[in-house]
């Protein structure tokens, strides 16, 4: 009896053990697992912590399809890699659109950002709206046209003024500083598309007595609308034997105008900007040339001021970018063919 009871002690002994081990190895198997997945949420929620608490920087251009627009773009998203921030680019699909501009601009505050970098249409329909949002303490900064000299804590742009006068001195040297010429501009309230004009004909009086600006028209930067001011300028001007223009838009339009009234062999023309027509037409020299501006450095420049004003760095109010005079003979050049946009 004893040895039985021995046994059997020995026995329940052993199955408890056993149910104790097993318990034991269950709970073992199971906190790793909770714990890896706590590890993982929470990794998570740093993750998308990390990218909310990005800066948020607004771009708002004149426009957005334009190629140049998109290598803006470009260089600003260059620029938000490099910097650590988070940034929307954005633009009306016509660069007239003054409304649906202003109402993007009033979008994009409404996300919180800590700068807004813009180019305005018109100056004066975001001014308002650009100084309470400084007021609030969101930076400003202005690209290409920019905005309002007031509403500007920094402009990264193409020295307009100097762009209109370099297209000045080309347009002298190819006319031998001496004949009769014809403007056609794309805005009379885009600063810079102001200043591209202002710019030119300044240095034409200054510079060079010799040579008369017959007209000056304005076609809105549209093709069609170019075309029909480039006709009637020469219809109406028939010694000119230049036309300059101050943006895509004006050229292609001109271009296209001269073609139709039988005038492109007669009347030379030099443009600004690029696309893939002007530059097939400037390498066949049926454009003369134009000036170019450096898009990506003045994308990546905009971000780069915005960031350095939101450390409370000391950036300068305005920010050269550069233009170039190109031509059938340095359009392939390693330093301008990257600025040459289709």
């Amino acid at each position: 009896m004893k040895l039985k009871k021995m046994v059997a002690v020995l026995l329940t002994m052993a199955m408890v053990i056993g149910l104790m081990s097993g318990c034991g190895s269950k709970k073992q198997t199971a906190e790793p697992e909770e714990g890896a997945k706590k590890t993982e949420a929470a990794e998570g929620t740093e993750t998308a912590k990390g990218k909310e608490e990005k800066p948020y920087i607004a771009m708002i251009a004149l426009g957005y399809g334009h190629q140049f627009w998109q290598a803006v773009k470009s260089g600003a998203e260059k620029a938000a890699g490099d910097y650590g921030v988070r940034i929307t680019f954005e633009g009306p699909e016509q660069e007239t659109m003054v409304d649906k501009q202003v109402d993007m601009l009033k979008t994009a505050l409404g996300n919180n950002p800590v700068a807004v970098c813009m180019a305005a249409i018109d100056t004066e329909s975001v001014a308002g709206i650009l100084q309470e949002a400084k007021g609030k303490g969101i930076h400003v900064v202005g690209f290409d046209a920019g905005v309002g000299k007031e509403e500007s804590e920094a402009k990264c742009s193409t020295d307009s003024l100097a762009a209109g006068a370099l297209a000045a001195e080309n347009v002298a040297r190819i006319l031998g500083e001496k004949g009769t010429i014809g403007v056609i501009g794309h805005s009379q309230t885009v600063i810079d598309a102001v200043q591209r004009v202002e710019g030119f004909k300044e240095k034409i009086k200054s510079d060079y007595p010799n040579i008369k600006i017959a007209d000056i028209q304005y076609g809105e930067g549209d093709h069609l609308k170019s075309a029909e001011v480039a006709k009637s300028m020469v219809a109406a001007n028939p010694d000119i034997q230049l036309i300059y223009t101050s943006n895509e838009g004006a050229c292609v339009g001109a271009y296209n105008g001269l073609k139709e009234a039988g005038k492109l062999d007669k009347v030379k023309l030099v443009g600004f900007d690029s696309s893939a027509a002007m530059k097939a037409a400037v390498k066949s020299g049926e454009i003369v040339g134009g000036i170019t501006q450096d898009p990506i450095g003045m994308g990546y420049k905009a971000v780069e001021s915005a960031v350095k004003l939101m450390n409370g760095e000391k950036v300068e109010s305005f920010i050269d970018t550069g233009c170039y005079w190109y031509d059938s003979s340095n359009m392939n050049d390693e330093k301008i063919a990257p600025l040459l946009y289709d």
